[in-house]
């Protein structure tokens, strides 16, 4: 079976640091139900050339509110080191099937948007901030603008014209524009959270 592209996949948590001498690691989850979707007997992927690199969990277990993994054959802590910063993905595929008027966070990316009366405020590049407080980072011009997912905000999400039409407050766009960091836009990140009853909630990946 063919493993998928890397950018094919969803970020699922970044590892933290490393926990102990036995090859454990800390793990910062994107997800919102890791008990599950960091359960024994799971792969996760990192990144590898010339295909993904998958890791089997092997145990898992909890310290202060964050996950420690066990992963087959990371068995010490100079294995566990070689770990530090890296990205955990899973396959698209593998993410569940969502109701109607729920989108995944990475569905959104690459998204223009439009306020209501048609005016164009740039492209998605992002979907930053924690579950329930989170924002659009839609890129134009050399400028970011920041759009909260909120549903009385965020009007309307259409995935299959890639459009997102917002009622902002007026004076908000032009309170949360600033100049794009790096090369103009920001790296597009790939984020597990869906969007649930209209914008601006988190479900599992």
């Amino acid at each position: 079976m063919e493993t998928a592209g890397w950018d094919e996949m969803a970020l699922v948590g970044v590892v933290a640091r490393t926990h102990g001498r036995q090859g454990e690691v800390v793990v910062k989850p994107e997800t919102d139900f890791p008990e599950d979707r960091f359960a024994p007997g799971g792969t996760l992927f990192l990144e590898g050339s010339p295909a993904p690199r998958p890791l089997r969990i092997q145990g898992l277990w909890f310290h202060g509110g964050r996950p420690v993994l066990a992963f087959e054959g990371i068995q010490t802590l100079s294995d566990a080191e070689t770990l530090r910063g890296a990205q955990l993905r899973v396959p698209e595929t593998s993410l569940r099937s969502l109701p109607d008027g729920t989108w995944y966070a990475h569905d959104l990316i690459g998204c223009t948007v439009r306020t209501v009366g048609g005016d164009v405020v740039g492209v998605v590049t992002a979907v930053e901030g924690p579950a329930g407080a989170q924002r659009l980072v839609a890129t134009v011009e050399g400028a970011e603008i920041d759009v909260p997912l909120a549903e009385e905000i965020c009007v309307t999400v259409d995935l299959t014209e890639q459009t997102i039409v917002i009622d902002p407050p007026e004076g908000l766009l032009e309170v949360n524009r600033k100049a794009a960091s790096g090369n103009g836009s920001r790296r597009r990140r790939w984020t597990p959270g869906a969007m649930r009853g209209g914008p601006g909630g988190t479900d599992d990946v």
